[in-house]
């Protein structure tokens, strides 16, 4: 193993489309289960769930350790910081941020991401993408789109469809048999000293435009690497079709 690192899940029991989303049943077991247990696949020293609700920690009890934050934290950033705090973790540890709505989640992703970090110095972020397969995805303001250099580092997130193909784009046209577009991955590692530092920034516009925390660091100055997954991701649970679309699949046993 190339070096140790730490998985926090957040999860907050709160959600517009979906309350108490964390606890949804998927097959006999909160969804939170779900993803920490796939988390404990991976190569991770330890695994850590993050949250502000007692119900959750009490779902969790004896599954995997809870560890309390603040219910304030604009966003799961500013959540795995007061974990690295609380945790005593050195600057230099690794932390890999697994949404809390990924129960599907492949091990060897998380293995990836941190080891990509790992193996690139002067990044303190790295994440990961995948391609577009279909015409709607780059057009859809919630599929975020990546651009990234020949070295990996990224250059900027989007809801916008970017890489904007002038000619093929023009007019309302919609062909995008001439390039490639990435989607965006929400799977994180970060250097702990780069979470002391972000959550003293403030919001940047960029970040507020977009609504995408990463812009923050980007904003700052900060390298954030990125590489298509090693294998394909499937969609998080964000509603309740989604939800209902794990549940089938477990139930079917495609999935486990």
């Amino acid at each position: 193993m190339f070096m140790s690192f730490y998985v926090v899940v957040p999860a907050r029991y709160a959600s517009t489309r979906l309350p108490g989303k964390p606890l949804a049943d998927l097959a006999g077991k909160p969804m939170v289960a779900r993803v920490a247990e796939r988390c404990q696949r991976s190569e991770a020293g330890s695994v850590y769930v993050a949250t502000d609700d007692q119900r959750i920690a009490d779902a969790l009890q004896g599954l995997v350790p809870v560890v309390m934050t603040r219910d304030d934290h604009p966003s799961g950033t500013d959540r795995l910081q007061e974990v690295a705090a609380n945790l005593g973790l050195a600057d230099d540890d690794i932390i890999v941020n697994v949404q809390g709505d990924e129960p599907l989640i492949p091990a060897a992703v998380i293995n990836q991401v941190a080891a990509n970090l790992a193996a690139n110095p002067d990044c303190q972020m790295a994440t990961l993408c995948e391609p577009i397969e279909h015409v709607e995805g780059v057009f859809n303001p919630n599929v975020v789109k990546a651009v990234f250099d020949a070295n990996g580092k990224a250059l900027y997130f989007s809801r916008a469809p970017i890489p904007w193909h002038r000619d093929a784009f023009a007019e309302g046209g919609r062909d995008t048999s001439g390039g490639q577009w990435w989607r965006h991955i929400g799977i994180y590692a970060y250097r702990v000293s780069f979470l002391h530092r972000y959550v003293t920034w403030a919001p940047a516009a960029l970040e507020k435009l977009e609504s995408l925390e990463q812009l923050r660091a980007m904003a700052n100055g900060v390298s954030i690497h990125i590489a298509p997954s090693c294998e394909p991701v499937p969609g998080g649970i964000d509603t309740p079709e989604d939800l209902q679309r794990v549940q089938a699949l477990l139930a079917s046993g495609q999935q486990e």
